[in-house]
């Protein structure tokens, strides 16, 4: 799924309290990997938009793919800091979702999700999110969620 989809299904579904963490929280998983990636491509000069190929992606990046892509441990983080701060902890949730969405629609082909990482190497072997099957649905959610979002923030302004 594209990093605009993530952000803004956080947004939509546990952007009540905290819209900003929940977008935050939404995007975070690709952010940790492929935002560093490409802000040191930005600065070294030979960014490209688009996606890169895998032989040029160093092993680094790969192993914060896994470890940010990891339902246990994104389950594990956010049930720890819902003790803490259940406010923080429900816009957490943008992050398990994040892994969720990402399962069925990733290919072996480029950066399957390992959801049970570092204890498994498992993945499903889905439908690529930039397939139309995949691609209408999600953007037709994205455009219910956030106009749902806003017009319950709407509401609570106006109360």
């Amino acid at each position: 799924m594209d990093i605009f989809s993530h952000t803004l299904w956080g947004y939509g579904l546990f952007g009540r309290q905290k819209p900003w963490l929940a977008m935050g929280f939404g995007a975070m998983p690709d952010m940790v990997s492929f935002g560093a990636f490409a802000i040191i491509r930005l600065v070294n000069g030979n960014y490209v938009a688009g996606k890169p190929p895998l032989e040029i992606i160093p092993a680094w990046c790969f192993m914060l793919y896994d470890l940010s892509h990891s339902l246990l441990i994104a389950v594990i983080v956010t049930l720890l800091l819902f003790w803490m701060n259940r406010a923080l902890a429900f816009a957490m949730l943008a992050w398990p979702f994040h892994i969720l969405l990402d399962i069925p629609f990733h290919t072996r082909h480029y950066f399957p999700t390992k959801f049970f990482y570092p204890f498994s190497d498992y993945f499903y072997d889905g439908i690529a999110w930039n397939s139309l099957m995949v691609w209408l649905p999600n953007v037709a959610g994205v455009i219910l969620v956030v106009i749902y979002r806003l017009q319950s923030r709407k509401k609570a302004t106006s109360l």
